[in-house]
């Protein structure tokens, strides 16, 4: 069944069912009204739109003439700023030029101040070697002609004493000479014990020769021997560059004992310490059992005295060479770390290797060298010796045989076998 529509009247409130020819006249009605509205409200958007267009070019065409007037300011003052900054670059350019030449000049005026002193320098070392070479040359000289003269005084009173004396005094050589020899024999004994010596005295003597080594081999370097009774070790080397630059410290102790003692290392590290060293260097006669030369132990070089110079050279080198770029290592790793990677590295190894190779092939010819002249010098200071002890010996018989007779013969007159 199908509801129809219905509508209550105004006037009287009865429901009257809304029929298709009842409702054509109102709807159409309505219709229409709607369609005015609709016709209304498309006129009145329609003229807004064209409004709006009309709104929207003039505020498009007003933009553009802004943007133009706003390009050709930029374009102004673009230019003005571009003239502005050549003028600063230019200044700028101008006076970082002038600083630039400033310090150029500066530079070329401390390099050659560099040149002049390294020039002095070398003359300096130079002057020392020839003046070192001199005295040598001199040294042997003067033991030449000692040796000559020793010679000739000898053949001179030999000769003498033979004529004077061979015949009548054989019996008392004899018995001169057996004297001789004991007594020859209590002197090598007492030369023994007195080389011997005291520990104590033998190690003054080492530190001695290592400082008179280390002076004469590095003329240039502060050489500073530790007073005895104070803590440090024996002697301190300031090592001095070519440009008269301070390279750093080396802390020498020196040992002359049989036996080798663990003890010293930790007892040099506390002096290194002390002294502000960057390296120390334990010379001793006695070595550890892995060490043959020389070597690195805990931080502490070891070496035999026969290797100290070529070892000390290849240290000094290399504090030479760490202070050269000291600087640029600067704020990156410390100055005990940088001597110390290098001193432990397989380059400084090498180095001091090859040195120590060189060295010591030079030092074995000079062993050889003074083993033959130490024979030669023995047994021409025996024959001397037993030459004037004899001559002494028959000396003395004949003046107790001829009193105050026998005139003083010079050089004789001394007792010289008391």
């Amino acid at each position: 069944m199908t509801t129809e529509p219905t509508i209550i009247c105004p006037n009287c409130s009865t429901e009257i069912k809304l029929t298709e020819s009842l409702a054509a006249p109102l709807i159409q009605t309505v219709r229409k009204e709607y369609e005015t509205r609709i016709l209304q409200k498309e006129a009145e958007v329609a003229r807004r739109e064209a409004d709006v267009r009309a709104q929207q070019k003039a505020v498009e065409d007003a933009q553009k003439v802004i943007e133009d007037q706003v390009a050709e300011k930029l374009k102004q003052e673009r230019t003005a700023i571009v003239e502005e900054e050549a003028k600063k670059a230019k200044l700028a350019a101008a006076n970082d030029l002038e600083a630039k030449a400033k310090e150029i000049n500066e530079l070329e005026a401390i390099l050659k101040q560099r040149d002049e002193k390294l020039a002095e320098a070398q003359k300096t070392q130079a002057d020392l070697l020839r003046k070192h070479r001199e005295l040598d040359d001199a040294k042997r000289e003067l033991e030449l002609t000692v040796e000559q003269r020793v010679q000739a005084s000898l053949e001179a009173i030999r000769n003498k004493a033979r004529q004077e004396a061979e015949e009548a005094l054989k019996l008392k050589v004899s018995e001169k000479e057996a004297q001789i020899s004991s007594m020859q024999r209590q002197i090598e004994e007492l030369k023994r014990k007195a080389e011997q010596g005291s520990q104590q005295l033998q190690g003054e003597v080492m530190e001695l020769e290592l400082e008179i080594t280390l002076s004469t081999k590095f003329p240039l370097d502060s050489i500073e021997p530790v007073a005895k009774g104070e803590l440090g070790g024996d002697v301190i080397q300031r090592v001095i560059g070519p440009l008269g630059q301070r390279c750093g410290a080396i802390l020498w102790e020196s040992k002359r004992t049989k036996n080798w003692s663990d003890g010293w290392l930790s007892k040099l590290r506390n002096d290194q310490r002390a002294a502000k060293a960057e390296i120390a260097v334990l010379v001793s006669n006695a070595l550890p059992k892995d060490i043959e030369s020389f070597g690195n132990i805990d931080g502490v070089w070891i070496t035999h005295p026969r290797y100290a110079v070529p070892l000390v050279i290849a240290l000094r080198q290399s504090l030479i060479e760490i202070a050269g770029t000291r600087k640029a290592q600067e704020g990156q790793e410390t100055k005990m770390e940088l001597v110390y990677k290098y001193l432990t590295g397989p380059k400084f190894r090498h180095r001091v290797e090859a040195i120590v190779e060189k060295f010591s092939d030079m030092q074995a010819d000079l062993d050889r060298e003074r083993k033959s002249m130490t024979r030669l010098w023995a047994k021409r200071e025996a024959q001397i010796q037993g030459v004037i002890e004899s001559t002494v010996g028959m000396y003395g018989d004949l003046q107790g045989i001829a009193g105050h007779a026998l005139q003083e013969i010079e050089g004789l007159e001394t007792p010289l076998l008391e």
